[in-house]
This record gives structure tokens, C-alpha cells and sequence, in this order.
């Protein structure tokens, strides 16, 4: 964590302030649009819009562990890392899906608050490449309850929607028209 007074420093570069005493008006220029983090004392800076709420990871609570996690496993073909017996964490580039045992509730105080297999609600979303080539593969892997097939959807998205085993619909997604692929970043 960066001091008040760094930060007052950094202020002041990003706005113009004390760009000559460090000899780079491209740096006010780019603060000033926001594209760039300086670098102050070898950290970065922490300007205001980057202390902003980041989504870290979806956590799941499950009263069967190894079987969601080895279904996670096979749907996004990537490893679990595995904390402690009861605790796993699927990295993807984007984001972390974590997965925990109802045998840890007590532990993390949650035992009153979460439930598992009792969401209906939420939709966990893991963008791919083909949405089709995907449902393939995970067919031939794991059994696996198709809620949709893929669908090209009215915002231009193809979806497959699945359920997990403890009931969580998952949708596989891929932008196929340009204005999806533009809204997501793609070309």
C-alpha cells in the first residue's frame, strides 16, 4: 500500500502538476486519459480509478467436492489447484472459480448463510472459442445435462447452457456477430 503522500505525488503528476520536475508531459498527457499506472518507489500507483471494486473469483459452496471439481475441471480443461482437502481454485484468464466443501462452512462462518446445490439464480459464463467444438468435447469427457444446445442469441452470442451436478446453469459463449465480437473486445 502506497503512503499519502506518494499518492499526493502521484496526483499531481497525473494532473499536470509536476510533470516537468520529472521531465514527461507523455505521462500527464496519458494520466490524463487514464491509460497508464505510473510506477512510483518500484509499485504501482494506485491512482483513484484503478482502487475501483475488481471481481476476484465466484465461489461455490458443494456438498459433493471432488465430483464438482473434476466436472470444472472438464469443462474448462483447465486444473484445480487444490488448497486443502476441501478448498480449489480453477484459474482462467479472466477470472477464478473457486469451489469449496460445506465441511468448511463452520470454519469461514458461513454455515448459516450458504446452502449448497440451492442456487437458481445465478449463471456462471465461461467464454470459449467455438461454442459447438466445446460441447463436443465435454460430451465425450463427462456426462453432462444440456439445458440449451447452442443457440445463437438476439445480442449475437452462441450459447450452450449446463448444469453442473449441483444444479448451477454454466454458459459456454462465443461472440459470432461483429457487433458482439466488437462489445467484447474482438475483431
Amino acid at each position: 500500500m502506497i503512503g499519502r503522500a506518494e499518492r499526493r505525488r502521484i496526483w499531481m503528476i497525473c494532473n499536470g502538476r509536476s510533470a516537468r520536475r520529472i521531465g514527461s508531459s507523455l505521462l500527464t498527457e496519458r494520466c490524463q486519459q487514464g491509460s497508464v499506472t505510473p510506477i512510483v518507489g518500484g509499485r504501482k500507483a494506485a491512482l483513484a480509478q484503478e482502487e475501483s471494486v475488481q471481481l476476484a473469483s465466484t465461489r461455490i459452496v458443494t456438498a459433493d467436492f471432488d465430483r464438482l471439481v473434476a466436472f470444472y475441471e472438464a469443462v474448462t480443461g483447465l486444473p484445480a489447484t487444490h488448497y486443502t482437502p476441501d478448498f480449489a481454485e480453477i484459474r482462467t484468464p479472466g477470472a477464478t472459480l473457486a469451489i469449496q466443501s460445506t465441511r468448511t462452512l463452520a470454519l469461514s462462518g458461513l454455515d448459516a448463510v450458504a446452502e449448497a446445490a440451492a442456487n437458481r439464480s445465478a449463471i456462471i459464463e465461461f467464454q470459449v472459442g467455438d461454442v459447438d467444438t466445446e460441447q463436443a468435447r465435454i460430451a465425450s469427457s463427462i456426462d453432462v445435462t444440456v439445458v440449451q444446445p447452442p443457440t445463437t442469441m438476439p445480442w449475437g452470442n452462441r450459447s450452450l447452457l449446463l448444469r453442473d451436478p449441483d444444479g448451477t446453469l454454466i454458459n459456454l459463449f462465443a461472440p459470432v456477430t461483429p457487433e458482439a465480437k466488437q462489445r467484447l473486445g474482438q475483431s
